[in-house]
């Protein structure tokens, strides 16, 4: 984002539009997003112990529906999505946001699904991915990737984080201020 991109951030965020991008705004975004989220505890934590009471095993493929996404302008590497494999806990409220996404101004960014279920090990390590769940959805990696800073370099827009976070997801490029592709729903 440029400096006048981020003064608009940060007005929605309700923090001092000055075009930085700090440990302010950080919080600010963090606060802003958080009283979308519905009260009280709707997912799991993240840790593994969590999830596994929550979702059951990782790689559980019977725990996994086919959310159907017919219409909502969903592809994969360009070609069309039918439906997305997820863990049948998670998909009235995946419906539910990838429809609002579908009927605003971000569609475009359904375009770029990059992958909801998928059993392997978070990223540089051996602990399950929340993907391994069918509990985490990406969109959008080549200008949101893992290592991407958000806001600055990363150009996930606020108003998908906000769908989001109004079905209690989190999104990593909020939460930990990069990796804005990921979207998990744990608290």
């Amino acid at each position: 984002m440029n400096q006048s991109q981020i003064i608009e951030l940060q007005r929605r965020i309700g923090t001092s539009p000055d075009g930085y991008w700090g440990p302010k705004s950080i919080a600010a975004c963090q606060r802003h997003l958080k009283a979308l989220m519905p009260i009280g505890d709707v997912w799991p934590s993240p840790e593994d112990g969590a999830m596994v009471r929550f979702f059951g095993r990782p790689g559980n493929e019977s725990s996994l529906v086919n959310l159907d996404v017919t219409g909502l302008g969903v592809k994969y590497d360009g070609q069309s999505v039918r439906s997305i494999r997820c863990h049948e806990l998670v998909a009235d409220s995946l419906g539910r946001i990838l429809r609002r996404i579908s009927d605003s101004p971000h569609r475009g960014i359904l375009a770029k699904y990059a992958g909801c279920y998928n059993p392997r090990p978070m990223r540089g390590g051996n602990r399950p991915s929340k993907h391994s769940w069918g509990a985490a959805i990406d969109l959008d990696p080549d200008h949101n990737g893992l290592k991407t800073s958000w806001p600055v370099a990363a150009t996930m827009p606020i108003e998908v984080m906000e769908e989001f976070a109004r079905e209690g997801w989190i999104g990593l490029g909020w939460q930990i201020g990069r990796d804005s592709m990921h979207f998990q729903p744990t608290r």
